[in-house]
């Protein structure tokens, strides 16, 4: 009964969501208040509906209802019971339910902080979320329905969850990459709404700021979570891989970047107003597209769900249906908008964001491209190619040294004038001094190549002169608002990831060994003594743990434990890494396959800097946080 209460609920929440898409439209125009101020009520009664929807799927987790086709293919009565609760977005139909869910939480938020607003611009706002949900509903009820039910035999038991999501990756990953996902449809409905007003003044970008932020936050957080589970779980020792779903939450989270640099402009001095709206527009289409590529069966990926092509069709309707429609209303309504003179010098700050837009709009370009033209080509029945990490680093790694090179010298420049002199004067000794630690660093590593050196120069290169500018402020006697100390702590988070990319990708070491009981490798100047196996049993699983006895110079550092594991409801043998980490390195063990009883292979990893990576992706979701603080703290509200 409980899940047919959720099918149930569903289908009241496409009623409330198709009305709140229509009602309050029809009535913006028609200048019917009471109208326009019923969209608030319907969101929160298509949030109400989602929400016990999303209650039952989870009721039906934890009690093992097996009769519910979703849950027997991806849970099991042995699963621990927070695999089973985050089961629910493991598959295909849960993550589509997780995505609607989510977005109903983001429209009510936005009925609940936009009193601010325009009456009109409200209405319309939480219309174009209306017309979205409608969209994603529809193709959950249509095609991905997640209560229906395996009768009048239902199973005894379910298939289990796959064991790659058998990870506490899978509790915190993909819900803030959804809320990231979700949240730029927010940002993508002011922009249409305005549109519709033909109300683009600066006070739209005021409007819009806030919630890309936190939109764009949530996506950040996201994509470092899902680098930090691939590095843990696949046992290869990466952190990025170039996966097409990879490239397909870094799309719209690139696009966004661009988006953030441009609404200041907007907001400031009103001006890139054209560019600000079509970057939203983009921004959601890209996050649609991410969603078309991981659901519609045409990629092969261990994080795509769906395996069905006939869900694909769907999503590229839905897809074509907004992209076409969104970019023919920009098309039809920028022409009218007002556009304000204004000359400003090469290198003010004006000229740096908007080189910092197209360096990033380029960059997300050479990465669209790459991603897609295998499967266009293949689709055509033309020759399958597979464009992999060679393609992609040589074509963002120029744009990313480009917008770090100009990302050190926006904090000292100016709005609309620049003193090129001044500049100079100021970073020529920051530049030259970042270059030589990085040709003096460079020196140190095992093979000496000009790439570290260019990559470590520009990343310190960022981190000094961002510091600079903190401090020539403080000398000035000018405090530093919270709001910029989000800005300087974002850039310094983007110049230690860049430190670690660059030391890691040319810096690490692998090897691969045999080793029997007793005997021992080094690696780095580290020795790993392999002491042995025992056998495991876990909740769902059997296995073997070996122990691994590493120390440098005779004195103990880490005895580290890898696991592998055969789950026995799949019979799929998965390798549970073992990671000692310290700030300026990981020893990185996965356990092979065994040659007899007590020999095992080894895969060895030394990994200098890796923790940079994700230190930095914290430190920029930070800076984003603090940059949310209003200048004063009782204009919270009205500044969402």
């Amino acid at each position: 009964m409980i899940p047919e209460l959720g099918h149930y609920a569903l289908i009241l929440a496409l009623c409330f969501a198709a009305a709140q898409s229509t009602i309050p439209l029809i009535a913006s125009y028609q200048q019917q208040t009471a109208w326009m101020q019923a969209a608030r009520s319907l969101a929160y009664g298509q949030c109400f509906f989602i929400s016990l929807s999303f209650l039952a799927l989870a009721y039906a987790f934890i009690a093992n209802d097996f009769s519910v086709t979703y849950i027997a293919n991806n849970s099991n009565s042995q699963l621990p019971w927070i695999y089973r609760l985050c089961a629910i977005w493991g598959a295909h139909e849960g993550s589509l339910l997780l995505w609607v869910f989510l977005l109903s939480l983001w429209t009510v938020a936005v009925a609940l902080l936009s009193h601010h607003l325009p009456l009109e611009i409200m209405a319309r706002v939480l219309s174009v979320l209306g017309c979205v949900s409608v969209g994603f509903l529809l193709f959950l009820l249509l095609t991905s329905n997640p209560f229906l039910r395996l009768l009048p035999q239902p199973p005894q038991e379910g298939l289990d969850l796959n064991p790659l999501l058998q990870d506490p990756g899978l509790v915190s990953h993909p819900p803030m990459l959804y809320m990231g996902y979700v949240g730029f449809s927010v940002v993508f409905a002011f922009a249409i709404a305005s549109l519709l007003t033909r109300d683009l003044d600066k006070r739209w970008a005021y409007w819009c700021r806030p919630w890309t932020l936190i939109a764009w936050c949530f996506l950040t957080f996201g994509i470092v979570l899902g680098s930090w589970w691939a590095y843990r779980e696949l046992g290869w020792g990466g952190w990025w891989f170039w996966d097409p779903v990879e490239n397909a939450s870094f799309l719209p989270w690139l696009t966004g970047t661009a988006l953030l640099h441009s609404l200041i402009v907007t907001s400031e001095r009103n001006a890139f107003k054209s560019w600000t709206i079509l970057l939203a527009i983009l921004c959601f289409s890209l996050c649609l597209l991410g969603t078309f590529l991981v659901r519609s069966g045409v990629l092969i990926s261990v994080h795509a769900f769906a395996v069905d092509p006939s869900r694909g069709v769907f999503m590229l309707l839905f897809l074509a249906i907004v992209i076409s429609g969104s970019l023919g209303l920009y098309a039809w309504r920028i022409a009218a908008v007002h556009k304000t003179a204004m000359s400003f010098d090469l290198m003010s700050r004006e000229s740096l964001l908007l080189f910092n837009n197209v360096l990033l709009t380029g960059a997300m370009l050479t990465i669209l491209l790459g991603t897609l033209y295998p499967l266009v080509m293949d689709i055509l029945g033309l020759q399958k190619i597979s464009v992999g990490s060679p393609y992609f680093n040589i074509v963002f790694l120029p744009f990313m040294g480009c917008i770090l090179f100009f990302m050190a010298i926006a904090p000292f420049s100016r709005w609309q004038i620049a003193d090129v002199g001044r500049l100079c004067k100021k970073l020529w000794v920051i530049f030259a001094g970042a270059f030589l630690a990085a040709l003096i660093f460079a020196w140190f590593m095992p093979i000496m190549q000009w790439d570290i050196v260019l990559g470590l120069g520009l990343a310190l290169w960022v981190l000094v002169a961002t510091l600079k500018s903190a401090v020539q402020r403080f000398k000035q006697g000018s405090m530093i608002h919270i709001k910029q100390w989000g800005m300087i702590l974002a850039h310094l988070g983007v110049a230690v990831c860049a430190i670690g990319i660059t030391v890691v990708s040319h810096g690490d070491i692998q090897k691969e060994v045999t080793l029997g009981m007793g005997e021992e490798t080094t690696v780095a100047n580290y020795a790993f003594k392999f002491l042995g196996a025992k056998n495991l049993t876990g909740p769902n699983y059997t296995g073997v743990e070996a122990g691994i006895l590493v120390t440098k110079n005779n004195r103990f550092i880490a005895l580290l434990r890898p696991q592998q594991r055969v789950y026995t409801v799949q019979k799929m043998a998965l390798a549970k890494t073992a990671i000692d980490a310290n700030i300026f390195r990981d020893l990185y063990v996965a356990l092979g396959e065994p040659l007899d009883k007590n020999t095992w292979s080894l895969r060895i990893y030394y990994k200098p800097f890796i923790r940079w990576i994700w230190g930095g992706g914290f430190l920029i979701v930070l800076g984003g946080v603090l940059a949310l603080v209003p200048r004063k703290p009782k204009h919270f509200i009205t500044s969402i």
